[in-house]
Parts: structure tokens; sequence; C-alpha cells
């Protein structure tokens, strides 16, 4: 149960990246000229970018699992050996 918790928060995270960058997109369309036309634009944006990030945490929820995809990104691979001097 814990594990499918940690999923589910791993996906949430990476629906939320592309949702956040189209939110700022969409806000700054309308919010330099508020119309209807620009309204529906900024919508249309901020919709596209939730599709995307549902389609790619879904993809990668498939693939390997949103946890170990996360945990990629956060990776250090050079903090892993000892420090030479």
């Amino acid at each position: 149960m814990l594990e499918f918790v940690a999923e589910i928060i791993a996906w949430m995270q990476i629906v939320a990246s592309p949702f956040l960058i189209s939110l700022v997109v969409g806000a700054a369309i309308y919010f330099t000229n508020p119309t209807y036309t620009r309204l529906w634009l900024s919508l249309g944006i901020v919709f596209i970018g939730l599709m995307i990030g549902i389609i790619w945490a879904t993809k990668q929820y498939r693939r390997k699992g949103t946890v170990q995809y996360m945990s990629s990104l956060m990776n250090t691979p050079e903090l892993d050996g000892e420090e030479k001097e």
C-alpha cells in the first residue's frame, strides 16, 4: 500500500512540471491583454500542458515506475564515490 502511495505522489510530481510551465505561459498570454479570445487560448495551452503531463507520467509508470524515474533524475553519481584530493 505504501509503495502505491509513493507511485501516486511521484506520478503527480511528473504531471505537475509541464502543467505548471503551461500555466505560467497561459497566464502571461492572458494577463498582457485580458480578452475572451486570450482567455480561451490560455486555457487551451494549460489543458495541453496537463495532457502532456498525464501522458508522460503514465508512460513512465508503465515503463519502470514513477519512483524509479524520479530517483534517476535526482541521482548524483559524482557524489557517490569518495572525493579525491
